[in-house]
């Protein structure tokens, strides 16, 4: 791959998926020299928009005695992130042997990018997997980088849409480090996520901030009979039970917030709770027959009128996180393998790499791949190629959020700013990310695939 003399840094790519890092990355002004996607699929949509594959194995070109990654600037990595070894006293690189952060720290140490960004999900930050996250930030320090061992969790819908915020709850973990061998600043680093501009109360607005397509109809976004079938009995469970529990409880009664599951409605006095009962089950367990020993005749005639009984195992399961909501076709919903959730149409749960694609209420179909597409931050301009819309569900559910992903080196920048300066190269890096760069990416990343789509063109 080659480089340009008007690039502001050089930049690779690892784990690259159709390009969410190179998103900003471009347009930031950067210039991919290196990167890999196992996928092909994805790999493809990659090249469409950025101009080249992105194909290969990370574990070939960075081991033992192999480096096949060329100088880089600044590593991006969303790594998928295997179980660390705990066996043993072991230190270092030999502690993160058979991971595929092994093959990211032997580039590190090979090359010792100016700047580091790695993301991965929520739970690599939490209580589960401290060991993990500490032999991350123990190697990077050990390689002479700043970084905080404190978590920068931070999720799209947080941010102002004029900074690139979307209404998606997408919590994700970034760890951000830069290159300070001489310990400029020898301080403890501080997460980056405090110079960010956090949204404030207002709410988000489907209809305008992201925008939705009114008018769009096709194929994957229609919701099949049976599902129009389920949603229908559980909105007139949820209209039922208004009244119900206002004439209970007094006109600020909810609807119960806690997972109903219908196949364990049993009167409180034939409860019975099987021996090793983990104790959050025992608490949903007694909640529900609580609940059905309250309503029991009004659930009965439900169920019947319903046949609810005769709906799958996991359409028998709802969970309401829609408050004051009338109805179901006021929410936005999504089909889980642990039931149906319903939740205010103000923003949109994470997107996944399986079939949960929201179901927008109002519009009665779920979200189209294009919706889906903006969610992430990708400009209408980003081309998915002729692939099934199941394969860009699957690639936009695996990806990053391209206004977090800016929005946090941005504010790494700022905070590094002293070591960054000191170098050429992480002077440029600075004026990319801080002095020359808006606010807002949402220009800058149209712009950036145009540039990459013609290079794709100028191949072929």
């Amino acid at each position: 791959m080659t480089t340009t003399n008007d690039a502001q840094f050089r930049y690779i790519d690892l784990f690259a998926g159709i390009g969410g890092f190179a998103a900003a990355l471009e347009a930031f002004g950067g210039e991919g020299v290196y990167s890999v996607e196992i996928d092909p699929w994805a790999a493809k949509v990659y090249e469409l928009n950025w101009g080249h594959s992105p194909l290969g194995d990370i574990t070939k070109d960075a081991d033992n005695g192999i480096m096949n990654v060329p100088a880089h600037d600044l590593l991006a990595a969303g790594f998928p992130c295997q179980p660390f070894s705990k066996s043993g006293a072991q230190r270092g690189m030999d502690e993160t042997r058979g991971t595929l952060f092994f093959n990211i720290l032997t580039i590190i140490k090979a090359h010792h990018p100016t700047v580091v960004l790695l993301e991965n999900v929520r739970n690599l930050a939490g209580p589960r997997h401290k060991h993990e996250w500490d032999v991350i930030i123990r190697c990077l320090r050990e390689e002479g980088y700043h970084v905080s061992e404190t978590p920068t969790v931070f999720s799209p819908h947080l941010l102002p849409l004029e900074r690139g915020g979307r209404p998606q709850v997408r919590e994700r973990v970034f760890i951000t480090a830069t290159y300070d061998p001489d310990g400029l600043m020898d301080v403890a680093a501080v997460p980056p996520i405090h110079n960010i501009s956090v949204r404030g109360n207002e709410e988000w607005s489907l209809d305008s901030d992201l925008p939705l397509d009114s008018e769009f109809k096709s194929e994957e976004t229609q919701l099949s009979a049976d599902e129009l079938r389920w949603i229908a009995a559980w909105d007139a469970f949820v209209q039922m039970m208004w009244p119900l529990v206002r004439r209970r409880e007094g006109e600020g009664a909810k609807l119960p917030g806690f997972p109903l599951w219908v196949d364990h409605w049993v009167h409180t006095d034939d409860l019975v709770i099987p021996d090793g009962t983990p104790s959050w089950k025992e608490n949903f367990l007694r909640k529900n027959s609580s609940f059905y020993t309250a309503h029991q005749a009004a659930l009965d005639g439900w169920m019947k009128a319903f046949s609810v009984q005769s709906f799958p195992p996991s359409r028998r399961k709802f969970e309401w996180q829609a408050q004051q909501a009338k109805t179901l076709w006021e929410c936005a919903m999504q089909m889980r393998p642990s039931g149906i959730r319903a939740k205010r149409l103000t923003h949109l749960p994470a997107l996944v790499a399986i079939t949960q694609t929201s179901i927008i209420g109002p519009l009665k179909r779920r979200l189209s791949w294009r919706e889906a597409a903006r969610l992430q931050g990708l400009t209408d301009n980003f081309d998915f190629g002729d692939q099934a819309p199941p394969r860009t569900f699957k690639q936009l559910g695996n990806g990053v959020s391209i206004g977090a992903v800016w929005n946090v080196l941005r504010a790494h920048a700022e905070r590094d700013e002293t070591i960054l300066k000191s170098t050429p190269t992480g002077r440029s890096i600075y004026n990319a990310l801080v002095r020359d760069a808006p606010k807002d990416p949402t220009d800058e990343v149209r712009i950036a695939i145009d540039r990459g789509q013609e290079r794709y063109a100028s191949q072929k």
